[in-house]
C-alpha cells in the first residue's frame, strides 16, 4: 500500500517563506512524475509545480519565480520551497505522484494535504 503524507506546511506573514515536504511509503517500485497542487476554499485544485524522475520542472505562471519544486529520489522525497508568499497562496496543498507497484502497476496517488495560511 503506497501513501503520501505531506509536512511544513503552516501560519506565515506575507512574504515570508515555507518549504513543503512530501514522504512516498509502502511497496514502491518506481516513482515518475510528482507534483504539487493546491486548494483554496471555493476554488478548483489547481497544479503548481511538477518534476520528473529526471529533475525536468514545469511551474505555473502563479508561482513562477517564487516556488521551487525539487526532490530526492533515494529517500523517495518531493519539495516545494515557497517564497515570498502572498495571502492569495493561501490554501490546502497537496501532493500527487505516478508510481509504480508490482501489485496493480502505476497508479496517481494523492497526499491529504497540508494547510498553508499566509496572515499578519
Amino acid at each position: 500500500q503506497v501513501q503520501l503524507v505531506e509536512s511544513g506546511g503552516g501560519l506565515v506573514q506575507p512574504g515570508g517563506s515555507l518549504r513543503l515536504s512530501c514522504a512516498a511509503s509502502g511497496s514502491i517500485f518506481s516513482i515518475y512524475d510528482m507534483g504539487w497542487y493546491r486548494q483554496a476554499p471555493g476554488k478548483q485544485r489547481e497544479v503548481l509545480a511538477t518534476i520528473s524522475s529526471g529533475g525536468s520542472t514545469n511551474y505555473a505562471d502563479s508561482v513562477k519565480g517564487r516556488f521551487t519544486i525539487s526532490r530526492d529520489n533515494a529517500k523517495k522525497m518531493a519539495y516545494l520551497q515557497m517564497n515570498n508568499l502572498e495571502p492569495e497562496d493561501m490554501a490546502v496543498y497537496y501532493c500527487n505522484a505516478d508510481i509504480a507497484t508490482r501489485a496493480i502497476g502505476r497508479h496517481l496517488y494523492w497526499g491529504r494535504g497540508t494547510q498553508v495560511t499566509v496572515s499578519s
